[in-house]
């Protein structure tokens, strides 16, 4: 009992102990440096990836090809089509005047072009603009009897069961004639289907003069009829001045209740990636990065060969194989391992729930950053994209604007940020009440000291026996000596008597017990000379 009291008491750590604890110190604070180098190599990789001037590219080349009109008609521009006849005014208006550039605005000719066009006299166009247009097949869907005398045609919508491959109209040139997909080309997924490549292409001339009369021809023979579903025009461009190039597809769907809807992609990439010196050292971040990439892999899987089954017991390890060990030092660290515990033991909930919030706002701010960044003007910036994502939290935001810049991932990351910051993070408090996590200080005192006392050698036996002493006179504390109780006389049972007497004794042996210690401590010292 007696060394039982003096467990209770906080005990004397041994040297090999304290040892130990400096080594477990050491190697900790090394492996977070080497982990706060990866994180730092990490993010100038991330944010290397994105240039500023993708999102200014985007919006000068959407400005021209979807806003501009021709002079006294604003039904003209791309966003305004609702007709064949609106297609073909944009054809022959806003795309035929933003793809050649001949002259200054002065009227000067522009210097040599080599046969070539400059959009906005920085952008090389590359090659000829193409467009492509899928059709469907005559009686693809099923007419009502009583109304088979008013209508002999039927085209359904776009499937590639109901496409039509056979040639028509003047049959003479590759506009006319079908073009056979090939295996690996990919689909475009659109409004009202999703469409597959080849179709009936033509390419745009060099010369401005013979693309407009190449429109006018196709125009009066017809080649927009009741059979077309989709019209895809497609081109890219090149600027030097930033190193970056822009493809572009304008979408035109002719859905089968009539009129049109329109759609639009213009993506910036970076495809010349190393030119300038910050290029060099973005690729010398790359290559730190696989061998940080490397040495990780190699650390785990010796250790899934030294451990076998147990290594994946451990969530850590879980984290580490998933995440590539990017969040390992929080199993080590004492306060960013709270945030592991938080929902079971919630110490310190302010500051908890703070870091845990701005963890994952953000993650979603970078995220929005890298995916919207060069489409979406409320994400062009990684500053911006924090505020945008406050303006969610308040309900003020442009859904339509990522669903349109991508139409996967911008639902995506909506309904997940949502979801985690309303539903998980901002009823985290509740959800501690309603389970009843929170565990009273004392306990967490007590559980250290039970653990403190194991490390340092004590016998089972005398901390079961410690543990028990202390909850009986937590108790007959909490009974006889609490500020809550105002009356001085409280009844005692027979049974509540004996235990006040029985502890009364393990009192006067633990007092005896200090008394022989403290007598020997001065017979000591008054040896000393």
């Amino acid at each position: 009992m007696a060394e039982a009291s003096r467990w209770q008491q906080g005990g004397t750590p041994k040297h090999k102990l304290h040892f130990r604890k400096e080594d477990e110190i050491k190697t900790t604070l090394q492996e977070l440096l080497l982990y706060f180098i990866f994180l730092i190599n990490l993010c100038i990789l991330t944010f290397g990836m994105v240039n500023p001037h993708m999102y200014y590219l985007n919006k000068v080349m959407s400005s021209l090809f979807l806003d501009t009109s021709a002079p006294g008609d604003e039904r003209s521009n791309f966003k305004s089509i609702r007709s064949i006849t609106d297609f073909w005014k944009f054809m022959e208006g806003p795309l035929l005047e933003g793809l050649y550039w001949d002259s200054w605005y002065n009227n000067n000719k522009l210097y040599n072009l080599k046969n070539s066009s400059r959009i906005y006299y920085e952008n090389i166009l590359l090659g000829v603009p193409r467009v492509r247009q899928l059709k469907v097949r005559n009686n693809t869907c099923q007419v009502y009897s009583s109304f088979r005398s008013l209508m002999s045609e039927c085209y359904a919508k776009y499937t590639s069961k109901n496409e039509d491959t056979s040639d028509f109209g003047l049959n003479s040139d590759t506009e006319w004639k079908y073009s056979s997909a090939t295996i690996s080309s990919p689909r475009h997924w659109g409004f009202l289907g999703v469409y597959q490549n080849g179709g009936y292409i033509f390419t745009l001339s060099k010369s401005k003069s013979e693309t407009k009369s190449k429109f006018v021809t196709l125009r009066q023979n017809s080649w927009i009829t009741r059979e077309t579903r989709v019209i895809f025009i497609d081109f890219s461009l090149y600027n030097a001045n930033v190193n970056l190039f822009c493809i572009i597809r304008l979408v035109a769907e002719f859905p089968a209740t009539g009129g049109v809807l329109t759609s639009w992609q213009f993506y910036s990439v970076k495809l010349l990636r190393y030119v300038s010196y910050y290029d060099y050292f973005i690729a010398s971040c790359e290559i730190t990065f696989c061998i940080f990439l490397i040495v990780f892999t190699a650390q785990e899987a010796k250790k899934m060969k030294e451990f076998k089954s147990a290594y994946f017991k451990s969530i850590w390890n879980w984290l580490e194989l998933l995440l590539l060990v990017i969040f390992k030092f929080i199993s080590f660290n004492k306060t960013m391992s709270q945030l592991s515990s938080t929902l079971s033991r919630c110490m310190k909930d302010i500051v908890g729930f703070a870091i845990m919030f701005f963890i994952i706002f953000f993650a979603y701010a970078q995220l929005g950053f890298l995916v919207f960044g060069s489409q979406v003007d409320d994400f062009s910036t990684f500053q911006n994209s924090i505020f945008a994502q406050f303006r969610i939290v308040l309900g003020d935001f442009n859904f339509a604007g990522i669903q349109q810049a991508n139409r996967i991932l911008g639902p995506i990351y909506f309904i997940t940020f949502i979801f985690f910051v309303f539903f998980v993070l901002l009823s985290y408090d509740n959800v501690l009440e309603k389970l009843k996590l929170k565990k009273p200080q004392k306990d967490e005192k007590s559980g250290d000291l039970v653990e403190q006392a194991r490390r340092e050698g004590f016998d089972e036996t005398e901390i079961r026996s410690a543990e028990q002493m202390k909850k009986w006179k937590d108790r007959l504390e909490k009974k006889y000596y609490s500020t809550e109780i105002q009356d001085d006389y409280q009844p005692v049972t027979q049974q509540e008597f004996r235990d006040l007497f029985l502890y009364a004794v393990e009192l006067e042996r633990e007092l005896h017990y200090i008394s022989l210690k403290l007598n020997r401590v001065m017979r000591k010292v008054s040896a000393l000379p």
